[in-house]
């Protein structure tokens, strides 16, 4: 059996998240600890006892869902169960810098401080409202992106998420997005709809946050993980610490190309893919991408101990 770890991204955070996880082993009350006093403030207490509305904050969100997926990581390892026990890492969006933490790439100090500044970045990039994400139902990536093209209009209107064969996000100010809307239903999607997103995510728009990134990602310590990435921007496995430092640069405006990450894993032979942290969301986009591939959500201690007795 060969297994891959993959994270999840924005839009998984719910209040109370990894906290049976933080009651029940000291290694995941530990990493809840070391994102408190990397980022200097009790996010913690945010994640487990606050309102929604605020931890789901692009600022507080990414570094809240890390800090959840690396509680789930060192619970798995205090079962025994490591991440070189995987074949592969990928994570979705934000959920990439979690697998390379999780991978030991970049410490988790650094991946909360690096998250705080890229939640912050992206929310700066382009003013609350002037830009929008939509889910297209029913049509595949090329439909999609004929959509995408023909709806920008001289404005940004990009392909940003291809999540699975029937899912494909745009991205782009928000009135090239809402034509995209209209022309998908006409195309015959099955739903197109607005996503409760405060920016664009992946799309040119957010160019300002690249820089930002860059500057910040520059001046952090990259190791080559323990177990490949299989990248965002590339759907293809990486290791050198100088490519995943630029392509986690790239990722801020580059698609998140799910869809071919989770086929190009199948084709190096994995059977069964474990979503570590909040949410199963991943696991619902990997059973339409491939049947064939067995997945498991791993988010509560009870889910850490299954997952582990089984375990070849």
């Amino acid at each position: 059996m060969s297994t891959a770890f993959v994270f999840p991204g924005q839009g998984a955070q719910a209040i109370g998240m990894g906290r049976a996880l933080a009651e029940s082993y000291p290694q995941a009350r530990a990493v809840f600890d070391e994102v408190d006093e990397a980022l200097g403030e009790k996010l913690s207490d945010l994640i487990w006892e606050g309102e929604i509305a605020e931890l789901t904050l692009t600022r507080n969100a990414q570094p809240a869902l890390m800090a959840t997926s690396l509680a789930a990581i060192r619970a798995l390892e205090a079962e025994g169960v490591t991440v070189g026990n995987a074949s592969f890492v990928a994570g979705h969006s934000l959920g990439e810098y979690s697998a390379l933490a999780a991978a030991g790439a970049i410490s988790v100090a650094d991946t909360a401080r690096l998250l705080r500044t890229r939640g912050q970045a992206m929310q700066d990039a382009v003013p609350v409202g002037q830009g929008a994400m939509a889910a297209l139902l029913g049509l595949d990536l090329d439909a999609v992106r004929a959509v995408a093209a023909e709806a920008a209009q001289g404005a940004v209107c990009e392909a940003a998420n291809d999540n699975d064969p029937a899912q494909v996000v745009v991205s782009g100010d928000t009135a090239a997005v809402e034509r995209a809307i209209e022309l998908a239903k006409e195309r015959g999607a099955r739903r197109a709809v607005m996503l409760p997103v405060s920016a664009p995510f992946h799309c040119a728009l957010m160019a300002p946050a690249a820089n930002v990134m860059k500057a910040a990602l520059d001046g952090v310590e990259i190791k080559a993980p323990v177990v490949p990435l299989v990248a965002n921007v590339k759907a293809a496995p990486v290791s050198a610490p100088e490519e995943i430092r630029a392509l986690l640069v790239e990722q801020i405006t580059g698609a998140v190309r799910w869809r071919e990450s989770v086929l190009a894993m199948a084709a190096e032979g994995v059977t069964e893919i474990w979503e570590i942290g909040a949410g199963k969301a991943l696991s619902g986009m990997i059973r339409r991408i491939d049947r064939g591939i067995t997945t498991r959500a791993i988010g509560t201690p009870d889910e850490v101990k299954e997952a582990a007795a089984g375990f070849e």
